[in-house]
């Protein structure tokens, strides 16, 4: 399996290359950064917690909106050659395992995720310095940025399955800005850890730094739902091969 695993990551490597994916995951981060650090400055005399504060302000829209958008957008891309000019068949009968294809595509995503996080981050610090906050950089960042991946992933075994599901590109990102929405009301009743779109904000401490996190808990709820998004989505994958068989 190890050497079948390597060749579907290759190939969703070759796939994504020079991909136009790459733009929107580095501009939309840029635009969220800019807005949230502006509006920072402009309210200096109610926003006092320096980091904290200019977090609030970057990760408010970026992690309910931009970024399931973002994740949505490029599980949709993972798919795509497959849902066009009848790629199915060619994907099927590879002579690689089902199991092998699915963990290149998660692969990716999560590479993306990572490579996401890291991005955002650097923004943040760099919009830190710009507006010359002079406090060290918080500690706690290390922490959000493990469970903002960590949510990420989840995201991507959720939209991998949609994608993978429905034909459309642009449904599934639908479905997850929609997600992204729901789980800001659903964050604010208190059941976040319960739904798959609210575990990434939870984990980034959306738009609340100081929000106190269970943090075995998210990081148990999260494994879950990869375990059983990426079992659904292999156990589709058999059922097409046995139907297209």
């Amino acid at each position: 399996m190890n050497t079948s695993y390597q060749k579907a990551l290759k190939a969703e490597r070759l796939k994504l290359k020079r991909s136009p994916v790459w733009l929107a995951f580095f501009a939309l981060p840029v635009i969220s950064a800019f807005f949230g650090t502006m509006n920072y400055r402009m309210n200096l005399a109610v926003l006092q917690s320096e980091w904290y504060s200019l977090w609030s302000q970057h990760s408010l829209f970026l992690c309910y909106f931009f970024m399931p958008a973002l994740l949505g957008t490029y599980c949709s891309y993972l798919w795509r050659l497959e849902h066009t000019h009848h790629n199915w068949n060619s994907f099927l009968t590879a002579p690689i395992p089902l199991l092998s294809l699915y963990l290149g595509k998660l692969t990716q995503a999560i590479w993306m995720a990572v490579l996401g996080n890291l991005w955002i981050f650097l923004l943040f610090y760099v919009c830190g310095k710009f507006v010359d906050i002079q406090s060290p950089f918080p500690s706690a960042a290390a922490e959000w940025f493990l469970c903002g991946v960590i949510g990420a992933v989840v995201i991507c075994s959720v939209q991998l399955l949609l994608s993978l599901i429905i034909r459309s590109f642009a449904v599934p990102i639908g479905i997850a800005l929609l997600g992204g929405i729901l789980g800001l009301m659903i964050t604010n009743k208190d059941h976040g850890l319960d739904y798959p779109y609210s575990i990434y904000c939870l984990g980034m401490r959306a738009n609340n730094p100081d929000m106190t996190v269970d943090v075995l808990t998210l990081v148990i709820n999260s494994l879950g739902y990869i375990i059983i998004f990426a079992a659904l989505s292999v156990l589709y994958l058999h059922r097409k091969e046995i139907s297209a068989g």
